[in-house]
């Protein structure tokens, strides 16, 4: 009993290590087999248990920082993802090596993405610190995503970790892994190569501004001054660079759209004297209903353009079910903010720009929903950008552990993605996934600090990849494989 604890909490451990802020993305290649061997042998109670114990530690460790927001929530959160641990430990005990040669190796490691696959969109989804988005940082092995999506390096990491568990177990290599290996580095490789050959482009300067506003004074009336004049400081010094456009972060406006006129006027002459567009994150109100919206502002001063955010983080913007579970706004803290209907793809045009940028713009942890860049991309955006607002989780793991979502965003479109984080991470991101320039101070440091960057980016109409035209197709492969090994459990049962 012990040593299974030892070896689940060992599991648990590894994993977190290869998340942010520790990025040791080589511990997740490895991370499940002490699990493996924690549940070997064991009943399918005990095996959940086990599994169910190593989630805990696994979200303990990356989700920590939610007790900033909400301790009730984040219990009760960890608690829940730990089932997806728990039911994968259960199953894979109830199998392990009853399936004949190459089975076991695809079930298992198609079985853990069918569970992330659920995860992120059950119950309007937490796609959340996946697998292979501790990967985030080695390019060459997230080049595939072009065409699987995230949910491809998830499945060759699993698929190297029973690799290692048979080859302890059964003195067996398999040599599936090895070929996929191969081919992954390989198809990585070349994509990075062809990605920094030098091609005709049409380029577009832009500039990202990190306020680092703190969370408490961003709706305080009192502080509604002295948050615009940071703004208008950062704004007036990144327009000697010359951009063709300048972002804000998510909700930087101080006030509501449509209740507070002084505000929005504020930055509509700011436009108007740097003569630059902008586009700012602001709550907007449209006769009793709130949004959360990203507002295009002409060098003219006139708005070209909204876009209200489409997927609303449950608890957090929006009850669901709310007449049904008024309590849980005693657990966690709240919104009342309607979700947008509409795929928006912004047009801004500077005076020294010839060509139209056409881009759109995901809020908050919309990057996270690979479905939405997708759509967006298939409309005609050019790039990507995400506003978003990570202060409430404070000097944490978290706006690393968003940033790589955006990272995965960028390679599956093969678009550039520019973010702006009121407290970080603000940054541009090539389409390899590379992270080619950021916010930071004479330090270093990259999280509340204030400041701005500018990056010129390729603005070409991108060729749809395969994800883009055609989407998560991968977790469907994988839902046959595990389909297979059942039927193929049932007939050996017979």
């Amino acid at each position: 009993m012990k040593k299974a604890l030892f070896l689940s909490l060992f599991s648990g451990l590894l994993l977190t290590l290869a998340f942010p802020n520790y990025n040791l993305w080589i511990s997740a290649w490895f991370g499940f087999v002490p699990l493996f061997f924690a549940i070997r042998n064991k009943s399918a109670w005990k095996a959940f248990l086990f599994s169910y114990f190593a989630g805990i530690i696994f979200w303990v460790g990356i989700i920590y920082w939610l007790i900033h927001v909400t301790l009730p929530g984040t219990v009760v959160l960890i608690l829940y993802l730990a089932i997806y641990f728990g039911i994968f430990g259960l199953i894979f005990s109830t199998i392990d090596y009853r399936l004949s040669t190459i089975d076991p190796l695809l079930f298992i490691s198609s079985l853990w993405v069918l569970l992330e696959y659920i995860r992120s969109h059950l119950f309007t989804g937490f796609p959340w610190a996946l697998l292979g988005y501790s990967q985030y940082l080695a390019l060459p092995v997230i080049q595939i995503v072009d065409i699987t999506g995230v949910w491809g390096v998830s499945f060759l990491i699993m698929t190297v970790n029973m690799t290692i568990y048979s080859l302890i177990v059964k003195k067996r290599l398999y040599l599936l892994p090895v070929l996929c290996i191969v081919f992954v580095l390989s198809y990585g490789y070349i994509k990075i190569y062809r990605a920094q050959s030098p091609k005709p482009k049409t380029k577009t300067k832009i500039s990202v501004i990190q306020a680092n506003i703190p969370q408490e004074l961003k709706w305080d009336p009192a502080a509604q001054e002295y948050i615009l004049d940071k703004y208008e400081h950062l704004t007036e010094a990144a327009s000697f660079d010359q951009p063709d456009l300048i972002i804000w972060p998510e909700a930087s406006i101080p006030g509501i759209v449509g209740e507070d006129a002084t505000s929005l006027q504020d930055t509509l002459d700011l436009s108007k004297e740097i003569k630059v567009p902008l586009l700012i994150g602001a709550v907007t109100r449209d006769n009793d209903e709130y949004f959360n919206s990203a507002l295009l502002i002409k060098p003219s001063g006139e708005i070209a353009g909204r876009y209200d955010k489409l997927h609303l983080v449950p608890f957090g913007e929006y009850i669901p079910l709310k007449k049904f579970l008024p309590f849980l706004e005693t657990i966690v803290p709240i919104g009342d903010i309607t979700a947008g209907k509409e795929y928006t793809v912004f047009k801004a045009q500077s005076s020294k720009l010839k060509a139209q940028s056409k881009f759109s713009v995901l809020i908050c942890f919309e990057d996270l929903f690979p479905e939405l860049s997708r759509e967006f991309v298939k409309k005609g955006a050019d790039f990507m950008i995400n506003i978003t607002n990570d202060a409430w989780y404070k000097k944490t793991s978290a706006p690393y552990q968003h940033l790589q979502a955006s990272v995965f965003r960028a390679v599956e479109n093969r678009v550039f993605l520019a973010r702006s984080a009121n407290t970080g991470v603000s940054v541009f991101i090539s389409p390899d996934g590379k992270i080619i320039s950021r916010v930071r101070d004479k330090f270093g440091r990259d999280i509340f600090i204030g400041g701005y960057a500018t990056q010129e980016i390729a603005m070409q109409k991108p060729s749809f990849t395969f994800y883009t035209r055609y989407g998560d197709f991968f977790p469907g492969i994988c839902l046959l494989f595990v389909m297979y090994g059942i039927i193929s459990l049932f007939k050996k049962g017979q």
